[in-house]
């Protein structure tokens, strides 16, 4: 039986998502710190929120199937980090 690994204790870990313009006006988003995240999009914002709740299945998944957790969710100490917040101007 393999070890379960658990989310920092803070509950909360800032991941990476990072996001291009495709040609067909839509927006692609992946993150290196989550292997397997890959979400599309009508808008930033909107590719941010789904590959936001796509890191939390992930996570749960890795819980629910003893899965090693991606490294970010499980180191235990998080200094204090500055957020970037896409805020819509249009």
């Amino acid at each position: 039986m393999k070890k379960q690994m658990r989310v920092a204790e803070v509950g909360e870990v800032a991941s990476r998502v990072r996001v291009e313009d495709l040609k067909n006006g839509r927006y692609l988003g992946t993150s290196p710190d989550v292997p397997g995240l890959v979400t599309e999009g009508r808008s930033v914002a909107e590719t941010v929120e789904i590959a936001q709740g796509l890191a939390r299945r992930i996570v749960e998944s890795c819980r629910e199937h003893g899965d090693p957790l991606p490294p970010i969710f499980r180191n235990k100490q998080h200094p204090d980090q500055e957020y970037r917040v896409p805020v819509s101007v249009a």
